[in-house]
């Protein structure tokens, strides 16, 4: 038996408001194999984007066990997780989140540098080639377009060739020609070095595309 990629027991997520606790979460169970491809999807609020930040180790479980590549995700503080997404997770979310003074190869190579990779630019380069951004190393986000940047973020999330990739509406803020180019780029990337990838969308046609659908509801599994 190999171990799950992810393996959530009863987690919950609560957080505060000005009316007192809010769940989030209400005790979600799941398990993600290793190479599967899983689509979370559900009405606006159903707490899909923040099952996947828990999922990254963005936003800690306040109840239940989160598991990930066989980590206790739970027992971690936010050093730790940090420590423990480098090289190991990739996350596109809807904003592009680009460092403006940055260019596009400098956006990719920073956070690969920071891994400690000596040759960070070198594989800043290839990735971005790769989502077909070999012509604009040496432009900044402002002198990109959406489509553009959205590219240049997926490259930043699959250089390192990581494990895991974790995508939260990243065609939420492009057309839909766009749109269908960084998804089609974002399934070729996963192809390449056999990520396991988890998606949340509102997009049926792009949830059919993976191996399996998890729709929640009101903070829970429907």
């Amino acid at each position: 038996m190999t171990t799950p990629v992810f393996h959530l027991e009863d987690v919950v997520l609560s957080l505060k408001g000005n009316a007192g606790a809010v769940e989030i979460l209400r005790g979600i169970s799941m398990t993600v194999d290793a190479g599967e491809t899983v689509a979370l999807t559900g009405p606006s609020g159903s707490g899909k984007s923040s099952l996947l930040m828990v999922l990254g180790g963005l936003e800690q479980a306040t109840g239940g066990t989160v598991e990930a590549l066989g980590q206790n995700l739970t027992l971690m503080s936010e050093d730790a997780l940090s420590r423990f997404r480098r090289g190991r997770m990739g996350i596109v979310f809807q904003s592009f989140h680009l460092i403006p003074t940055m260019t596009a190869l400098e956006n990719v190579a920073t956070p690969l540098e920071i891994e400690g990779n000596t040759d960070a630019f070198d594989q800043a380069e290839e990735a971005l080639k790769n989502v077909g951004l070999g012509h604009r190393l040496a432009h900044y986000p402002a002198q990109l377009s959406g489509g553009e940047q959205q590219r240049v973020a997926l490259a930043r999330a699959c250089a390192p060739q990581p494990a895991i990739l974790l995508a939260d509406e990243p065609t939420g803020n492009l057309d839909s020609s766009n749109g269908a180019t960084v998804m089609d780029l974002l399934f070729d990337m996963r192809d390449r070095f056999g990520a396991t990838l988890v998606l949340v969308t509102h997009d049926p046609t792009l949830a059919d595309r993976c191996d399996r659908v998890i729709r929640l509801s009101d903070g829970r599994v429907a």
